[in-house]
């Protein structure tokens, strides 16, 4: 784990993004944690997220040309995340959609940038894959080629099959999905550190019933 994923954790903990307890999915199942990243919602989270974000995109070495952001979630986390690229002079052109059509002022579904050449997704995490299709198909529609997707949280949950969502996202489009943090590297935090010891064991089972 990198000192930017421990720092992500411990900061997603602080402000109660990320808690431990018993939490029902709308799986059914009862998860021993939770994570909810509408919580980072001052100036300073997103200031420390959208760093988060441009170091796991510079590790992951993904060819980009643009950033795009699905409605909702996805508009401010693609803002920053451009503003924190551009801090470090690596500045890129940005996107987002609306959920309803525009007919009228400059109308359409996309606001910023034209969409044109590969085409880098960033979101919160992917649960059924559902925006993430949503953003293909409208990438696709204008003519440009998603490049991969960049989420805060890998679950590494099975959904319905033996594959989680993201890897369905991956199989399906032939693109790469990065992400901050994996669940592998919560756990090894919480083995790690005996002010979480305790939910360990409960998150370490979770994922032998449920992991990929």
């Amino acid at each position: 784990m990198h000192d930017y994923q421990q720092h992500f954790i411990e900061f997603a903990i602080r402000r109660n993004v990320l808690r431990f307890g018993d939490f029902t999915l709308k799986s059914g199942r009862t998860s021993p944690y939770f994570f909810n990243a509408g919580l980072f919602n001052t100036g300073s989270d997103l200031l420390q997220l959208s760093k988060a974000y441009a170091e796991a995109i510079d590790r992951s070495g993904l060819n980009y040309d643009i950033i795009f952001g699905p409605a909702y979630k996805g508009i401010p986390l693609a803002t920053v995340t451009a503003m924190a690229l551009a801090n470090e002079g690596n500045s890129k052109p940005f996107a987002f959609n609306r959920k309803e059509k525009k007919d009228h002022g400059e109308g359409g579904h996309i606001v910023g940038a034209p969409l044109q050449g590969k085409v880098l997704i960033v979101d919160d995490v992917i649960t059924a894959g559902t925006a993430i299709r949503e953003s293909i198909d409208l990438i696709r529609e204008s003519g440009a080629e998603p490049a991969g997707v960049l989420i805060a949280l890998d679950r590494q949950e099975r959904g319905n099959g033996e594959l989680s969502a993201i890897q369905e996202v991956e199989n399906e489009f032939s693109i790469p999905v990065v992400s901050i943090i994996r669940l592998e590297q919560i756990l090894d935090y919480l083995e790690t550190n005996p002010d979480f010891s305790g939910h360990a064991s409960k998150v370490a089972r979770y994922r032998e019933l449920y992991g990929v």
